[in-house]
């Protein structure tokens, strides 16, 4: 059973179930060329809020030691913001620091499904940057417990990796948390490249 926060917006009613931190392992499997890289990773998600309607993502991901006993090495890390899909108002702060003029267009439920796509979920907007010099605009929808995501747009800075499109998908299953993560990078097209299953540690 999922216990909502009584400060939560209504937009992010549909996204509640991602609300806390989720601790588990997965595995790295990207080929590239003739060869593959395959790990094992540790991983690191949290989701929050802050009374604005969107939730504030990061996560933090580490190699396990190939010998016993030895220590994990820090892999990535990737931080972000993911929120219903909709036009600004007058409701809404910024840009920048501009505060917000009238009230705000989806304050309960009722107004919220006036966003419901005829699909019967929800339209998405994430956006997820990499310390790397990657950042990515993901477009997609949730649906339930079940995200589908693929990225509109990505941007890498002048000395950032080869890295042009991406999708990634997430589920609750078993109050765990599954995601599995294609990337199209270092010359390749979209393929296979991540998977996980997360347990909430918090």
């Amino acid at each position: 059973m999922i216990e909502l926060p009584l400060d939560l917006p209504a937009e992010l009613v549909p996204l509640s179930w991602l609300l806390g931190v989720w601790e588990g392992s997965g595995v790295i499997d990207y080929k590239v060329g003739d060869g593959s890289v395959t790990h094992e990773f540790g991983q690191r998600v949290s989701f929050s809020h802050d009374g604005l309607p969107h939730l504030n993502y990061t996560s933090y991901t580490w190699l396990f030691p190939a010998d016993e006993g030895g220590e994990p090495t820090p892999l990535a890390t990737e931080t972000g913001y993911w929120r219903l899909a909709r036009e600004q108002g007058e409701g809404d702060p910024g840009p920048a620091l501009l505060p917000a003029i009238g009230e705000p267009r989806y304050p309960d439920a009722e107004a919220v499904e006036q966003l419901r796509n005829t699909g019967g979920g929800f339209d998405l907007e994430v956006s997820i940057v990499h310390p790397g010099g990657v950042s990515e605009l993901y477009l997609g929808q949730v649906k339930g417990p079940r995200i589908d995501l693929a990225t509109d747009a990505v941007m890498r800075a002048a000395g950032a990796k080869d890295y042009a499109a991406a999708t990634r998908l997430y589920g609750l299953v078993d109050a765990h948390l599954l995601w599995a993560w294609d990337i199209a990078a270092l010359g390749q097209d979209l393929r296979t490249h991540a998977s996980a299953r997360l347990a909430k540690v918090d």
